[in-house]
């Protein structure tokens, strides 16, 4: 079973075994529209949390993604160059942007679970 935690600017990581993989929540890509475009990491690099990892375009925005976490791309998903609609169609499925391995996994403690997103004001 996998986990999902959350941030306030609607990113996502869900854990699946030992691997995490960072997209939009279902709410982002909504908020967005129809995406035309994403622009991804290279595979290796480290981010800090906060810092941009990606942005999404779509027909009505460009918005950033944050890392939500201090973490390292281990692999990018590159279908989402030639179909960055997957991310509309499945955000938090095949939409993912790029699996993740977290540098300090005590900042997981500061996201939230499903209840407490749902709860939040979006």
């Amino acid at each position: 079973m996998s986990r999902i935690l959350y941030t306030k600017t609607h990113e996502y990581l869900r854990e699946e075994g030992s691997e995490w993989y960072l997209g939009i929540t279902e709410h982002a890509q909504e908020a967005l529209g129809d995406i035309t475009f994403v622009e991804l990491p290279e595979s290796g690099a480290e981010f800090s949390a906060g810092d941009e990892v990606a942005t999404v375009e779509s027909v009505k925005a460009v918005a950033g993604v944050m890392a939500p976490v201090s973490l390292r791309i281990n692999e990018i998903n590159s279908a989402l160059e030639d179909a960055p609609e997957m991310i509309n169609s499945d955000s938090q499925g095949g939409g993912w942007l790029a699996k993740v391995e977290a540098l300090d996994a005590s900042q997981l403690d500061g996201l939230m679970d499903q209840a407490a997103y749902d709860a939040m004001e979006k």
